[in-house]
């Protein structure tokens, strides 16, 4: 994929930071238009057809977020730049823009692992973390995690030598929790901020899924250590397994609750961690540098018909329904299904899920 230009890298951002426009909308409406500047001037008419019309974000708004993040001394990074983590290019969806603050080069290594776990830890859980960070990096292969209580911190201050990049929840500027403000300088000296969310937002619950989602897909494999069964971390080694990446478990006691969640993950497959030796053994080579294509393929839909419009949207419920369900119940091209789909969640009265799922 070329480069956007710069009219084409702003019109992105501001898409992306448009109300109702989540990476799913986001992918499919640059498919559709073939360009963001389209797609920023068709919005007003596609969300109308649908039921209420969407107002693009300003570009003064975009512009200001560009100026505050290079006053941190922080690079945007737009999906199609040459620059943009190739892993992440590829994961579904991808994210649409990024912000990262140190070396973005280390979001492109050819080897890198998450390491992630509770965040109260046990002493012993974050020794191991810090040891297994620093024989990865040792090795050449790069320790992400999202710079958390516990496990996380561990993980990067063993990884500080070498490489490590912290995926933050809120803004670039977001430093969560707060008496990590010197783990941060650090990682932001050394290793690699990074972060999906607008310049000087602050992090909020709803925001670590999206988080944990970046963790797993700039990884090759995920290392869990420590976590209870109901816990952030599970939902990255989840993430991570759709995402076709290898998910490691460090075992532990059965008396220790931090250990239920590495445990169950044994239980269901994952490979067990007892060392670097373990990790390195299962990493494969990475392919995802060489495959060719982008990630807006596809010749955009004609017209959506209204009738078949309010017949999609009668058959949606709270339920995720994949969308060639949907083009089997009304008897359309799941083209025309899409492309209707599409202009119901810019109107907001559906929401575009990943996996080609979509619910009210």
């Amino acid at each position: 994929m070329n480069a956007p230009a710069t009219s084409e890298r702003l019109a992105r951002l501001r898409l992306a930071r448009t109300d109702r426009i989540g990476p799913v909308t986001f992918r499919e409406l640059l498919a559709r238009c073939g360009s963001a500047v389209a797609a920023l001037e068709a919005l007003p008419q596609l969300s109308r057809r649908a039921g209420t019309p969407l107002t693009p974000a300003a570009e003064a708004v975009a512009r200001l977020e560009i100026e505050a993040g290079e006053a941190l001394g922080a690079s945007l990074l737009v999906l199609g730049d040459a620059g943009f983590p190739p892993r992440l290019a590829r994961i579904d969806p991808p994210p649409p823009v990024l912000w990262a603050l140190g070396r973005p080069d280390l979001l492109s290594a050819h080897a890198s692992v998450a390491l992630v776990g509770a965040r109260i830890a046990s002493a012993g859980g974050q020794r191991i973390a810090r040891g297994l960070a620093m024989g990865l990096g040792e090795a050449g292969v790069v320790v992400v995690s999202g710079m958390a209580r516990g496990i996380d911190a561990a993980a990067h201050e063993g990884a500080l030598p070498t490489g490590t990049v912290a995926v933050l929840g809120g803004g670039i500027d977001d430093v969560y929790p707060p008496e990590h403000a010197g783990l941060y300088h650090r990682i932001a000296e050394g290793g690699c901020i990074l972060s999906e969310s607008p310049v000087g937002a602050r992090a909020q619950a709803r925001d670590f899924p999206r988080r944990n989602r970046l963790i797993a897909g700039l990884s090759q494999a995920v290392v869990v250590v420590e976590a209870e069964l109901r816990s952030g971390s599970l939902i990255t080694a989840r993430l991570a397994a759709e995402q076709g990446r290898e998910v490691f478990a460090v075992p532990g006691s059965p008396l220790d609750p931090r250990s239920r969640g590495v445990n169950d993950l044994l239980r269901q497959g994952a490979h067990v961690c007892e060392g670097v030796e373990d990790i390195l053994r299962e990493l494969r080579p990475d392919s995802a540098f060489d495959e060719p294509g982008g990630p807006f393929a596809g010749a955009a839909p004609g017209p959506v018909d209204d009738a078949l419009l309010e017949r999609v949207a009668a058959l949606l419920s709270p339920t995720p329904t994949p969308r060639d369900e949907l083009a089997r119940a009304v008897g359309a091209p799941i083209g025309a299904v899409s492309a209707a789909l599409l202009e119901l969640a810019l109107a907001g009265r559906a929401e575009l899920l990943p996996g080609g799922l979509v619910s009210l």
